[in-house]
């Protein structure tokens, strides 16, 4: 079966038929699949049952596995580079991590000097309701900035807390962060410049204790609240609701995405693996 690349017709997203994650692809095959994830930021596969060494063998196929620190325990079985995302538990103990609340919009691991380039997660159980993500186009976020905040964001640079996860909770070990500029964290261009595409987008990571470094604590909120505010714009972003088997990739070097809550007395299983990322360079309007 030829593949075909199917557009949301939404902000970003593309599904991709005709193609069983479960069996080797050839070169032609994925360059096909590689070019639509440039093109569209996220790709979707339906109806998959990838085993996670196969999930891992993909995702390689993008560059080198990357592991998530601390959570080494939480992999699939017999593959350290799947990460299990549930709330599910087994003789009191999370078979993976996350659980069941909201996550907030976020950029994953911003916080770190290489963040990853790609998330792939692979729906094992899925609840009827609940748990749905939605996805962030950050090029198109940043195309459309109006000109004051074009500006205002030119050549800035932006620490990523590191203390609080997506769900707001204090991550182990880490201190409570009262000023925003004393957060720990990477700091990473406002505006990044893709590697492969060369396009700008804007990346904001992650809102709580966000600090552009050289701002006052009160500019950096107004703007921060600006910024945030227009992102938030629904034209911006797309829906997705989870169907078992699903297997949804996205690119975290100009996307961002939010999880909805889901009723705890339900199973919710996905398998994710990450590829690494670079250094975050910034976007240079003159060499474009």
């Amino acid at each position: 079966m030829a593949i075909e690349i199917r557009p949301t017709g939404g902000a970003l997203g593309a599904e991709v038929l005709g193609v069983d994650l479960a069996r080797p692809m050839d070169d032609a095959a994925f360059e096909t699949v590689r070019r639509a994830w440039f093109d569209h930021l996220l790709l979707l596969f339906r109806d998959q049952d990838v085993p996670a060494a196969r999930q891992a063998a993909f995702a390689a196929r993008f560059g080198e596995l990357d592991g998530v620190p601390g959570w080494r325990d939480k992999h699939a079985a017999g593959e350290e580079n799947v990460l299990i995302i549930s709330n599910v538990k087994q003789d009191g103990e999370a078979l993976g991590v996350l659980g069941d609340g909201e996550l907030e919009w976020h950029t994953d691991m911003s916080y770190i000097p290489v963040p990853p380039s790609v998330s792939m997660l692979h729906a094992r159980e899925v609840p009827e309701t609940g748990g749905d993500t939605h996805f962030m186009n950050m090029y198109a976020v940043y195309d459309a900035l109006p000109a004051d905040l074009a500006e205002a964001v030119r050549g800035r640079v932006l620490n990523h807390d590191s203390s609080y996860d997506s769900s707001n909770n204090l991550r182990p070990g880490a201190v409570e962060v009262t000023r925003a500029c004393d957060a720990p964290g990477a700091r990473h261009p406002l505006v990044r410049r893709h590697p492969e595409t060369g396009r700008p987008s804007l990346y904001l990571g992650r809102r709580k204790n966000a600090w552009i470094v050289g701002l006052e604590d009160a500019e950096s909120e107004r703007l921060l609240d600006r910024l945030w505010a227009f992102a938030a714009q629904p034209e911006f972003a797309w829906f997705h609701r989870w169907r078992s088997g699903d297997v949804l990739m996205w690119d975290n070097r100009c996307t961002m995405h939010r999880r909805d809550s889901f009723d705890p007395a339900t199973r919710r299983v996905m398998h994710r693996a990450q590829v690494k990322g670079e250094v975050p360079l910034a976007f240079e309007p003159e060499a474009a």
